[in-house]
């Protein structure tokens, strides 16, 4: 089954899944799918190495530490970390050819690209939102975030190990659509709201694949939840909806691709990789596998009708917190906060 394949997946030891010994790909579980990359094994006659982490600081601290890697997967708060730290290198624009197909909106900031270069190529983009058990929760539960500390589901919810996610959801919650510009009262108020959300926390998840098996095993009835989680219980048959437009709103999120520097393995690969990511052919297998858009405008082009887009990635009626490039010390303040929330203080 391949909610339980990607679950061991994820929890084996770096590297994780070996096939080319001249690069390797450290990844979000689940996005070793072959037919996303499909012209690197075309050309290659087989996939890269994968290792696997569950949420963005993870590996960062695994790339800090010393693992070695030839591309990493951030989503876009986390690139200018690597910037900072001195971990990757600009892309050489020249050698990608469906780069000028990226949509700008995935492109305007200094942090993503300056007069030094193109530091990170944006692939993909999804949603959080709440996935829950149509069977067991009324719509009208699901009408608002205050579902995650309404005392009736205690026990019964589950969030991720994510404090990107987990404060963004809270922020929503407690009326901020936009993290750039938080005052001390509202980092606080969300501080608040996410402990009483803790008090109903079953478990947090760390990547999709655990989340649906935590619901379709019946232990939670609703979670905090990306597009992936959602397409893999839709296709156990578990009953599953997505609430993308509760009253406060719902997030979003992009991710792409950093080139490690000094990496250990072949640079012409890792251009033939970013190059097979962009084909416009990819997005049909990343909407049908991880539920996520593709960032090209050509590539979005070739699966505008498909239902899924309608149900996961259109656009809403409700407020909309982007999860795009924040203050690195708000970022690092929200971190230690969600630690010691999970913590009990």
């Amino acid at each position: 089954m391949r909610l339980l394949t990607t679950t061991i997946l994820a929890a084996a030891a770096l590297p994780a899944y070996a096939a080319d010994p001249e690069f390797t790909v450290f990844d979000w579980a689940g996005f070793e799918e072959p037919s996303i990359f499909q012209a690197y094994i075309d050309q290659h006659g087989t996939g890269p190495t994968y290792a696997f982490y569950g949420d963005d600081d993870e590996a960062f601290q695994k790339v800090a530490s010393g693992f070695r890697a030839d591309v990493i997967h951030p989503c876009s708060q986390m690139v200018g970390k690597y910037r900072d730290a001195g971990l990757i290198e600009p892309w050489d624009t020249t050698r990608i050819p469906n780069y000028e197909q990226i949509e700008e909106r995935f492109l305007d900031s200094e942090v993503f690209r300056d007069d030094e270069g193109v530091w990170f190529i944006p692939t993909d983009w999804g949603a959080t939102a709440i996935a829950y058990n149509t069977e067991t929760v009324p719509a009208e539960d699901v009408a608002s975030l205050q579902v995650f500390t309404d005392a009736k589901y205690q026990g019964r919810t589950s969030l991720p190990d994510s404090s990107d996610d987990v404060w963004a959801l809270a922020y929503l919650a407690t009326g901020v659509t936009d993290w750039d510009d938080v005052s001390d009262d509202q980092f606080q108020a969300a501080a608040d709201w996410l402990r009483q959300a803790h008090q109903n926390v079953m478990a947090y998840w760390s990547d999709p694949s655990e989340q649906a098996q935590l619901m379709a095993s019946g232990a939670v009835d609703i979670a905090w939840s990306w597009n992936d989680g959602v397409v893999y219980l839709q296709a156990d048959d578990y009953p599953v909806g997505f609430q993308r437009e509760p009253v406060e709103g719902s997030s979003t999120f992009f991710c792409g691709y950093v080139n490690v520097k000094d990496a250990p393995g072949s640079e012409d690969k890792a251009y033939d990789f970013i190059n097979a990511w962009l084909e416009p052919s990819a997005a049909k297998p990343l909407l049908d596998t991880i539920g996520y858009g593709h960032t090209s405008a050509e590539a979005m082009a070739t699966i505008a009708d498909e239902p899924a887009v309608a149900e996961g990635l259109a656009d809403i009626d409700a407020p909309v917190l982007a999860q795009t490039p924040n203050d690195p010390a708000l970022r690092q303040r929200q971190l230690a906060e969600f630690e010691r929330i999970k913590a009990g203080f």
